[in-house]
């Protein structure tokens, strides 16, 4: 029996600060939530000895970038200010730096007063949930940096983007939607870009799955594409469980996103996501 290899985009590493992200096979971003109300595991790592203990937690367990988040973006969740949310991450920034200087950090933010501090402070790369919506100067921000910026897709605000979200075709229209802003940041001479579809912000269970089946669609933009698929309710509202037991199901649909193309797993589950990865490997590198 033969295979046919996954097809995914032709951009194979990318440029993260001083550091290089090679995607020539899948990474692993793993979660570490400041805030005390994210919709998993908020309050677990809100202090020095919890979230530097679970950052080494992360990189043992084969985690290749590590996602720092201020701000919780669950579904209903308030929009917080640039100065509240540089409260929260300044001292975890430097100190998650200081223990472990080789490996690729993130910031989740979407703050463009943020760039500066977070470049100064040795980050790599800016995660925006917002895809530069909500902070107009976002763009002009990052195209002055070597930093990797995470275009999400997102259909409203967190207090309201699960409030009866429409799309004519939800394929198309984040497909539309990263085609018109990759022309805005290549305008500006930046090209460091990850796409995020944005599984669970502003989509229906539907849209959520629909957007999965159909992932190779927007490899065809030559960016590398990252999945946030970890615990969230499309996994345990369709399994009639909760996201504490959703770690099964989660490692299902990771699989399918990278059959699908995927090359950046974000997940709360870093040992699972890795063998994930390897088995996938395995299989696609051998079955002839």
């Amino acid at each position: 029996m033969h295979i046919k290899k996954t097809s995914v985009n032709k951009k194979r590493v990318i440029s993260c600060g001083d550091k290089i992200l090679n995607l020539e096979e899948a990474r692993i971003m793993g979660i570490l939530n400041l805030t005390d109300d994210s919709f998993y595991d908020g309050g677990k790592y809100n202090n020095a000895d919890k979230y530097i203990a679970r950052a080494a937690e992360l990189i043992e367990c084969g985690a290749h970038i590590i996602d720092i988040g201020a701000a919780s973006t669950r579904p209903g969740a308030k929009l917080i200010s640039d100065k509240e949310e540089w409260e929260v991450l300044q001292k975890p920034l430097d100190e998650i730096r200081k223990h472990f200087p080789d490996i690729i950090i993130s910031v989740d933010t979407y703050n463009a007063s943020q760039i500066r501090k977070c470049a100064d402070a040795g980050v790599n790369i800016i995660n925006d949930i917002s895809g530069g919506s909500w902070d107009e100067n976002m763009f002009t921000e990052i195209s002055k940096y070597q930093m990797a910026y995470v275009l999400m897709h997102i259909k409203g605000q967190p207090d309201n983007m699960q409030k009866a979200p429409v799309y004519h075709s939800v394929t198309n229209e984040v497909q539309a939607y990263f085609k018109s802003k990759i022309d805005e940041l290549e305008a500006l001479g930046f090209s460091n870009i990850i796409l995020d579809p944005g599984f669970g912000f502003g989509k229906d269970i539907e849209h959520n799955y629909e957007l999965l089946a159909n992932l190779k669609e927007l490899t065809t933009l030559d960016y590398p594409v990252l999945v946030g698929l970890s615990r969230k309710s499309m996994v345990f509202k369709v399994l009639n469980n909760t996201a504490k037991e959703s770690l099964n199901g989660t490692t299902v649909l990771n699989t399918l996103a990278l059959q699908n193309g995927a090359q950046i797993l974000r997940v709360h589950d870093v040992k699972e996501a890795s063998e994930t990865i390897k088995l996938f490997g395995y299989y696609c590198n051998n079955v002839t």
